[in-house]
């Protein structure tokens, strides 16, 4: 299931803005592990060894869902 953003649960994000309080910077990379209420969501960031070093709710609109291969949408040229 995916919000109107395209967040969905597992899916794999990168942060919009920087979080300094939580020491993350934008364009970091991690998962999408629970839907929360609301715009919501639980993400999992994690190192190249799987272990976990930040585990925080964030809004939608702080992710941007990251795609691996087109979804056979086309997109309008200018």
């Amino acid at each position: 299931m995916s919000d109107g953003n395209g967040v969905a649960l597992l899916q794999v994000v990168a942060l919009t803005d920087d979080l300094p309080e939580q020491r993350l910077r934008r364009g970091q990379v991690g998962t999408v592990v629970e839907a929360l209420s609301g715009d919501r969501f639980l993400v999992e960031f994690s190192d190249n060894r799987g272990q976990t070093y930040a585990l925080l709710p964030l809004a939608a609109h702080q992710l941007l869902p990251l795609r691996y291969q087109s979804d056979g949408e086309s997109l309008a040229r200018a």
